[in-house]
């Protein structure tokens, strides 16, 4: 071997940017570089290649790891650059214990815990005894222990729970804990506060110093902005959101006589991030520029963001279901990446029910193979000065301190909630993302793009039967601060920002068409009309197969291509087939066209298709890139029966 370095690149001539812009443009027969520039939801620009002009990144301007203003976030150890958290969801108390000792015994280095005492979206931890059960050999001085609010409260009475099965641990103040109270998430999510912000603030900070107390180690608030994420918000959205939530319970709290440095360092801050890693990445790193502002604005001394990376709930489908792994995969990149400090990656069988051992094992595998095999955490901040992730994150931040900012002077987040004008913002956001998914400009894998009609199933995991409870237990709420239920106004209300998937649309099809295949023994069916040799149609048969597939209709094409309108006729009465679409090439339907479609049409079909844009009297609807495949497809149904 030796040492000497290769010039692998001697063989070609020296570029510059001129010269491969002046490549673009050839390539694009004149066009210009803005052509392949495609926008975010924000509309910021995504550009096809970044340059140190995009970004001064040779003099490292955003400082180094680990100083203020903490702008690249803090080097972990080298054992575990970042904190693996699983969440647990089965409502069991019991199993969940069996879960979390199993996971921890394999890589996994915290534990979340949602908290929902239905049973139907979380563990049933309502009373003390369900807290010993659920970590009963759980020590929480090597594993932080967190909880996930997901009933109707603020989560105080179970926070409060928590705190007290610590003080029965072994050294309770070494005791990692993240009891992660969010009255102003709780109010997105559930619509209501009982008692009115005000008495709630002041509750809570009531509570926090209690468990300041108890729990020096643990973190006491969440600022989570996943309710923006999940509801169909956009980057900007969610991190102006992030922020606005921030400020306003700093606020609320420093009225309530908490200090806004104390409730300050009590923060943990959540975001989610999706399949688009590149965004991903940005955003977090955008998170902590925002967070360096609020804290300088606040004259707060600087301190790190502690930042957790959540894999997206939007993103996951019912359907093919086993794609859920590659966007888990995509997300934990984006996390470990990014710079989150805490990592969690949701099973991939999550959307279809309570995650089980399969589940499981794959999300937490999925961090191990990043962390130790990939060696993501080996380099501190990997994409410091990266051009394309700081101009994007720079151009985030920009767009979400706007959005912020328009918070702010409506009198902050709690009040937008209550004014409903963020949940307009937000339903407009997410109309158009709707609006995106209908015509595939926001791809589905394995649900409105390569749909498999004969899946094979994923597991999921076996509730028992759940007698649902009231809520928590408050007695351990009283013990920790005496008098807590004194305070009291009037309720808080707003509408709910409603969590939503992206795949829901044409998933909604999909069931339509498995009701009526186990009702019928027959799978719904559109006949394909080919015109002219294999050659010329294949391509737009591919295209019109994949796009009924996507709402469950089986395309049935004839075995001999026809080779005129009567044998198309012929093909179509034999495949049983009522409604049908053509597929050819261009030049063909000048000349054939009109005819197959007016054949068909007096064979007895109900409605025709044309995969393309050609116009012809007989034909009823188009299908072409950038359609609203939704809308072809309920048609198509609503013409079927299904």
């Amino acid at each position: 071997m030796t040492d000497t370095i290769i010039p692998l690149s001697s063989g070609f001539d020296e570029a510059t940017e001129a010269d491969w812009l002046a490549g673009v443009t050839k390539a694009l027969k004149g066009g210009g570089i803005e052509r392949i520039t495609r926008q975010t939801r924000d509309g910021i620009a995504i550009k096809p290649l970044y340059r140190e002009t995009d970004f001064a990144s040779a003099n490292d301007p955003r400082g180094a790891v680990g100083t203020a203003p903490y702008l690249r976030g803090e080097a972990g150890p080298d054992y575990l650059p970042w904190d693996i958290r699983q969440r647990f969801t089965h409502p069991s108390p019991a199993v969940t214990n069996a879960e979390i000792l199993r996971d921890l015994e394999r890589g996994v280095s915290s534990v979340e815990l949602a908290v929902e005492c239905s049973g139907k979206a979380g563990v049933q931890l309502c009373d003390p005894a369900a807290f010993d059960t659920a970590l009963s050999g759980v020590r929480p001085d090597i594993a932080t222990i967190a909880l996930d609010h997901r009933g109707a409260g603020t989560g105080a009475s179970a926070a409060a729970l928590l705190a007290l099965w610590a003080e029965k641990q072994d050294d309770p103040k070494a005791a990692k804990l993240a009891f992660n109270l969010d009255p102003l998430s709780a109010l997105a999510r559930v619509g209501k506060l009982g008692g009115g912000l005000d008495a709630v603030f002041a509750k809570t900070a009531a509570l926090i110093a209690a468990l300041a107390l108890r729990s020096p180690l643990a973190t006491a608030l969440r600022i989570d902005a996943r309710p923006i994420h999940e509801a169909g918000g956009t980057e900007a959205q969610e991190l102006g959101a992030l922020m606005a939530s921030a400020v306003d319970t700093l606020r609320r709290l420093e009225e309530a006589g908490l200090a806004r440095d104390q409730a300050a360092a009590q923060m943990l801050f959540t975001v989610a991030v999706d399949g688009n890693y590149g965004i991903g990445i940005a955003k977090l790193r955008a998170a902590r520029r925002l967070w360096a502002r609020v804290q300088e604005a606040l004259g707060l001394d600087a301190a790190p963001m502690r930042l957790q990376a959540v894999s997206s709930a939007r993103m996951m489908t019912r359907f093919d279901p086993w794609v859920n792994m590659l966007r888990g995969t995509a997300a934990c990149f984006a996390g470990a990446v990014g710079g989150a400090d805490i990592v969690t990656v949701r099973p991939f069988n999550e959307a279809l029910g309570i995650p089980e051992e399969l589940g499981r094992r794959v999300a937490r595998n999925t961090q191990i193979m990043a962390m130790e095999e990939s060696g993501l955490g080996r380099v501190s901040d990997p994409s410091g000065g990266a051009w394309f992730s700081e101009t994007v994150a720079e151009d985030l931040a920009a767009a979400a301190w706007a959005v912020f900012q328009g918070i702010e002077a409506e009198g902050g987040y709690g009040a937008s909630l209550m004014a409903g004008t963020l949940q307009a913002q937000i339903a407009e956001a997410r109309a158009g993302l709707l609006k995106a998914v209908a015509r595939r400009k926001v791809p589905v894998t394995g649900v409105s793009e390569f749909p498999l009609l004969e899946e094979i199933g994923a597991p999921i995991g076996d509730p028992g039967d759940v007698v649902v409870k009231d809520g928590v237990d408050p007695a351990g709420l009283n013990a920790l601060v005496p008098k807590f239920s004194d305070l009291r106004g009037d309720d808080a209300k707003a509408e709910i920002l409603p969590a939503m998937r992206v795949a829901e649309p044409f998933e909604a099809l999909r069931d339509n068409a498995e009701i009526y295949a186990a009702r019928t023994s027959t799978r719904p069916a559109i006949f394909v009309a080919t015109l002219g040799p294999l050659a010329e149609h294949n391509a737009r048969v591919d295209f019109a197969r994949n796009l009924f597939a996507a709402g469950g209709l089986e395309a049935k094409e004839p075995t001999v291509p026809p080779t005129d309108a009567s044998g198309i006729v012929a093909a179509f009465k034999a495949s049983g087939c009522s409604i049908a679409v053509i597929c050819g090439a261009d030049k063909r339907y000048d000349d054939e066209a009109q005819a197959a479609a007016t054949a068909l049409k007096d064979s007895g079909a109900q409605r025709v298709w044309l995969a393309g844009k050609f116009e012809a009297d007989s034909v009823d609807s188009h299908i072409f890139m950038g359609c609203d495949v939704v809308h072809e497809l309920r048609m198509a149904q609503a013409e079927l029966g299904v």
